[in-house]
């Protein structure tokens, strides 16, 4: 009789309570430790493709996940006269050469996840800080206590203590831009209306407001704006500094509370994934500005790549080589990419349509820019596309 495998995991994100219950679903025994009192995440949307469906499906979290988000229809965005600067259209079904994109709350992702790591047998311990790991597999958390396991992962985000205990952070670098990211409740009016699905975004020089329909209940705006921009970067947030930027928008910016942060987008590389049975996934490994919307979904893809690869490995310290030798190239194609695609603000906005516009150009950026949302993360290679279920769709 076998022997069965333990993993411990810092870290009750997306990543984390992702490869969680894909290795609960294997029949490992997998325990989280999570730093807050609960599993909770920031008031905001989030942005998950085809690639992140794909794997919310795989371990049963995407009924809850998407329940009265449909898909996205369009994204527009318009310069300071109103003119349109970029505007691209989603398929409401997968195809091999357009992805979905759904818009969701990032409560209601994370629910999910933890509902189906909950249902698999995973044991989330929230209170628990994770501040080191050794190679031979033991997680240190903040109380003085050694967990060992089979298997060790450091999910736990861009200021990821564990990865740092193991020196494996090769650069980390800091964006000039960040956003303040909120949920607005819905009423009547424009831009505002059940069930709109189209995505916008305006620009006023270097500032930038995108709003995204999540649910019947609220939409999701991102405010960006440089962190030299101290008025635009400000919290809470400065209403009348970005209703003076966008006036026609004056009615939903009225409506934001004072419950806000101001976050810097940062892009984290590192020198190895994996030192001996310690493996780093999410934004611990690989964070990225917002250009594709591929953040979350990166983290997912590779998530559920790790349970599939060690869960199949006798050696499991062997296996990580392998596991990122497969994902790390496409993993570093979004994250260039995504900084590529970043909204180019600071150019004229004629080089901006020329950028999204130029015929031949156009074709091979708009591949290399869906090249993650359409590769079909390991473990679900054989699944249909996820879709709704019929009830749902009709609501």
């Amino acid at each position: 009789m076998s022997v069965r495998r333990h993993a411990e995991i810092a870290g009750a994100g997306f990543a984390g309570l992702a490869v969680a219950t894909a290795l609960a679903q294997r029949g490992w025994s997998v325990r989280v430790h999570e730093r807050g009192e609960e599993v909770r995440a920031f008031g905001a949307g989030i942005w998950i493709w085809e690639n992140g469906v794909r794997v919310l499906a795989a371990v049963g979290a995407a009924d809850e996940a998407f329940r009265n988000c449909p898909p996205a229809d369009e994204f527009i965005n318009w310069d300071p006269r109103g003119r349109h600067v970029h505007c691209a259209t989603f398929p409401a079904m997968p195809t091999p050469s357009a992805p979905r994109l759904f818009c969701v709350t990032r409560q209601q992702l994370l629910t999910a996840l933890l509902r189906a790591a909950t249902h698999a047998g995973v044991d989330v311990v929230t209170g628990s800080t994770a501040v080191g790991a050794r190679p031979d597999g033991e997680l240190h958390t903040a109380d003085g206590r050694r967990w060992r396991a089979d298997l060790v992962i450091a999910a736990d985000g861009v200021n990821s203590r564990v990865r740092d205990s193991l020196g494996l952070l090769a650069r980390r670098r800091r964006h000039v831009d960040g956003a303040i990211r909120v949920l607005v409740a819905h009423r009547p009016g424009y831009a505002d209306t059940w069930p709109d699905r189209t995505l916008r975004e305006w620009w006023n020089g270097r500032r930038r407001l995108l709003y995204t329909p999540c649910d019947r209940d609220v939409f999701y705006l991102c405010f960006t704006a440089p962190l030299t921009d101290r008025e635009g970067s400000r919290v809470p947030l400065n209403r009348a500094s970005w209703t003076r930027s966008f006036p026609h928008l004056a009615s939903i910016i009225d409506r934001v509370g004072d419950d806000n942060r101001y976050d810097v987008f940062e892009t984290t590389r590192l020198h190895r994934w994996s030192s001996g049975r310690v493996a780093i996934v999410g934004d611990a490994a690989h964070a990225m500005v917002p250009g594709l919307g591929q953040g979350c979904g990166t983290a997912l893809v590779n998530a559920l790549s790790l349970a599939v690869t060690v869960h199949d490995a006798a050696d499991v310290a062997a296996a990580l080589a392998p596991w990122e030798e497969a994902r790390r190239p496409l993993t570093e194609h979004t994250q260039r990419w995504s900084a590529i695609s970043w909204p180019k603000s600071r150019w004229p906005i004629w080089g901006v349509r020329l950028f999204y516009g130029l015929p031949i150009w156009r074709r091979w950026m708009t591949a290399q820019r869906v090249k993650p949302a359409l590769a079909l993360p390991h473990g679900t290679e054989a699944a249909a596309p996820w879709v709704p279920r019929a009830t749902e769709a009709m609501r």
